[in-house]
């Protein structure tokens, strides 16, 4: 199997890291068959045949919707996985926050939208010099003092920013409330020199994991209208809004069936997790293949009922349903639950099968995005060959 990169070119990446005996042995087998079940464990797997056939479904269904599909790289914090998805027809990406535009934009990663709002002069600084260095960025603002911070900043750096109104569809947990207040932001936007004002963002995070694609799209409904209210109250103010950014995986279909946004903001779709997989079912949002895993080895054999992984709350997320395995074969029918912070249990049907020490088996995690944030760098598959390491960038990077 042919590798992504050299190991040289993965070692110059991965800095002193490269430098670890188990980086180093999963190196030394880089291409090779059955590479992917040497690597360390517990270690973060993306297989990327399934990712780009992600990546290129979620591509066409944007070109069928007639969007723009800017990914929310807090998924995966990865600059690799951004520039997959660039490649395949993105606009560019979205961060969670400033420290992980950061550090994609260090890696090349050339267009970002910074979707939670910002708070404070220090962090008005950093967004003013991230303009700067990046034409194509951009952040939201859900407050008039929020574009007074950024406005002073980027006017006292020279620098000009793109600001987007975020605007609450229900979810309570950031965004403008009512119209007279989008309208209020806006002004206060235009009176900024420093600022350019570059549309809306709305995100129903409340409605991407209820089951049943009708209850999503009834719930969504009742959110475009909200977000529909808002437009029209800055159109009739004489504000230009001809872009409006937001949704998530699980809404897709729904947001194309009410026309609002005209730019996705959609992230698990290309990684997938069990949040996502036990929602979505058979519904057309749910139509992705997992292609996150986390590889686990089997530590101990001695409980007659059980064995042992080294998988437990350091390596994956628990604010979710319990990570189920991902082999339907040999570990058909096993059953996971937490064992502590370095182990997990496994309870084996009693017609299963004897688990041998030192087997491995892979994990699907039940949710990404904190997932990804547990560990440095992910190893990158093809069928049973490791392919690529690379580094999670911004990964811890929550500031």
């Amino acid at each position: 199997m042919r590798a992504e990169r050299t190991a040289e070119e993965i070692i110059a990446d991965l800095g002193p890291v490269a430098e670890r005996l188990e980086v180093k042995a999963a190196l030394d087998s880089l291409g090779d068959q059955g590479s992917r079940w040497r690597v360390p464990t517990p270690s973060l797997v993306v297989d990327l045949d399934a990712f780009d056939r992600n990546v290129a479904l979620m591509a066409e269904r944007a070109r069928a919707a007639g969007v723009t599909l800017r990914p929310h790289a807090k998924s995966h914090k990865t600059s690799a996985l951004a520039h997959r998805q660039i490649a395949a027809g993105a606009v560019g990406v979205c961060c969670a926050k400033l420290g992980e535009a950061e550090a994609l934009a260090a890696k090349g990663v050339d267009s970002i939208l910074v979707t939670s709002p910002i708070v404070g002069p220090l962090a008005a600084e950093r967004a003013a010099r991230l303009a700067l260095e990046l034409p194509g960025f951009e952040l939201v603002v859900d407050h008039e003092d929020g574009a007074a911070e950024i406005g002073a900043a980027a006017a006292q750096l020279g620098a000009s920013v793109g600001v987007v109104i975020d605007i609450d569809v229900g979810l309570g947990r950031t965004g403008a409330s009512s119209p007279e207040q989008v309208v209020g932001i806006a002004k206060a936007i235009a009176g900024a020199p420093a600022l350019r004002f570059n549309g809306v963002q709305a995100y129903g995070g409340q409605w991407q994991h209820m089951a049943g694609a009708e209850a999503r799209a009834a719930a969504v409904h009742q959110g475009m209208e909200t977000l529909k209210a808002c437009i029209a109250a800055l159109r009739a103010a004489g504000f230009v809004v001809d872009r409006v950014t937001g949704g998530g995986t699980g809404t897709f279909a729904a947001d194309t069936a009410e026309g609002v946004y005209t730019e996705r903001q959609v992230g698990s779709y290309a990684l997938m997790d069990r949040e996502y997989r036990d929602c979505l079912g058979q519904d057309a949002d749910g139509a992705f293949e997992q292609s996150l895993f986390v590889q686990a080895q089997v530590v101990s054999v001695n409980a007659p009922a059980w064995v042992t992984v080294d998988a437990g709350l350091k390596a994956l997320a628990t604010d979710g349903p319990a990570p189920v395995p991902a082999d339907r074969g040999r570990f058909a029918g096993c059953h996971y639950a937490f064992f502590g912070d370095e182990h997990g249990l496994l309870v084996r049907p009693k017609a299963a099968p004897q688990v041998l020490r030192g087997e491995r088996l892979e994990l699907v995690a039940p949710h990404c995005d904190p997932t990804f944030d547990r560990y440095d760098f992910v190893y990158l598959v093809r069928g049973d060959a490791l392919v690529d390491i690379v580094r999670v960038d911004g990964r811890g990077r929550a500031q």
